[in-house]
């Protein structure tokens, strides 16, 4: 009986805990959430306003193009004029996280791009992320949680006082966590179907 209400008790932390999140980045804010690598700074990634904060919290030359999670392959196409083929064979086998630059991306915040109209888009199939996203109904900014140059935190423990000060919403779920998850994988998509390996 103890381990069912201890069940049913975590269902509700981690149903408000989303509810918490999606309700800041209704409203323009910035979130610390863990994703399928590290943990992210995250927004609204149609919201210019919201990723011109993230950028800022990063201290970061906005440039340099953030990635955005969805929850699924089929969100894809919303974001991206022409998803190439070799797009779907790529996620099919990757056995790691893996985020795919595309060409002719579209209805994401114009700071969101490249300055040749490309966008990093990633299927996250984590738990939490793949339900935040599932539940936001748009894509999410995903970037590591630290200032720009400085080492990437792989666990809760390590982001920098700083970082989770700038936000207006750190997620409870995963922070006990102290395994080092690995980056995602980086393909840029060229427009006659060239793969090119970033990391």
């Amino acid at each position: 009986m103890t381990q069912r209400k201890e069940t049913i008790g975590h269902l509700k932390e981690y149903r408000e805990d989303i509810k918490n999140a999606i309700d800041v980045m209704n409203r323009g804010g910035v979130i610390l959430y863990p994703t399928d690598t590290i943990w992210g700074i995250g927004c609204d990634a149609t919201n210019e306003e919201a990723v011109r904060r993230v950028f800022e919290i990063k201290r970061r030359n906005d440039a340099k193009a953030l990635i955005s999670l969805v929850d699924s392959e089929a969100k894809i196409e919303f974001y991206v004029r022409e998803v190439p083929e070799v797009a779907w064979q790529l996620m099919e086998v990757a056995e790691r996280p893996l985020t795919i630059i595309y060409d002719g991306a579209r209805n994401l915040a114009p700071n969101l791009l490249a300055e040749d109209g490309s966008a990093a888009i990633r299927v996250t199939h984590e738990e939490f992320s793949r339900n935040l996203c599932m539940r936001m109904r748009r894509a999410i900014v995903s970037t590591s949680a630290n200032i720009s140059g400085q080492p990437s935190p792989r666990r809760f423990q390590d982001i920098a006082p700083e970082i989770l000060d700038a936000v207006d919403y750190v997620c409870t779920s995963r922070r006990d966590e102290s395994q080092n998850p690995p980056a995602s994988n980086i393909i840029k998509l060229g427009v006659g179907g060239e793969v090119k390996v970033i990391r």
